[in-house]
């Protein structure tokens, strides 16, 4: 399957395109129920030096676990919102390298679903962290789907 490209937001801090403090990830389907992405993280984002901070990592295990099951289909995405994660920091996290961040759906009940993402040094393949989401569709009556483009909702070009 080739790689398909899922819709950005203007103001989400992980993929918002459109926010000054945020990261800007593009994520692709891959494959059914996978989603990956890379990212090089700027320094400012660091605890300690040379080092993610924590939060930032598992901001992006959340998004990443989230996004493996909202498909490539910008008109009709699937939104959740994170109703428990857990995340493993294995190694440092390094800022300014490239990582390689993938996620796979794992048990889907219907309303609430899980998902596992892990995030790799690009060059090595040592896996770096990783983390379980438990996710909670988002209620039909919080989000009106006919406006998704209007919230900046579409996929944008690189």
């Amino acid at each position: 399957m080739p790689k398909i490209k899922q819709a950005n937001s203007r103001h989400c801090f992980v993929c918002g395109l459109e926010n000054p403090v945020g990261l800007h990830l593009h994520f692709y389907e891959t494959g059914p129920g996978e989603v990956e992405t890379q990212y090089v993280a700027p320094s400012h984002f660091q605890g300690y030096p040379g080092v993610l901070h924590g939060g930032i990592v598992a901001a992006i295990i959340d998004e990443v676990t989230g996004r493996a099951y909202m498909g490539s289909n910008p008109q009709n995405p699937r939104f959740m919102f994170t109703g428990k994660l857990e995340v493993k920091y294995r190694k440092n996290v390094p800022v300014e390298k490239l990582l390689k961040i993938i996620g796979k759906i794992g048990k889907d009940k219907g309303r609430v679903a899980e998902a596992w993402a892990g995030i790799y040094d690009a060059e090595t393949e040592e896996l770096l962290a990783e983390g379980t989401g438990m996710h909670i569709n988002v209620p039909k009556d919080q989000l009106d789907m006919n406006k998704l483009e209007e919230l900046g909702w579409r996929v944008y070009p690189e």
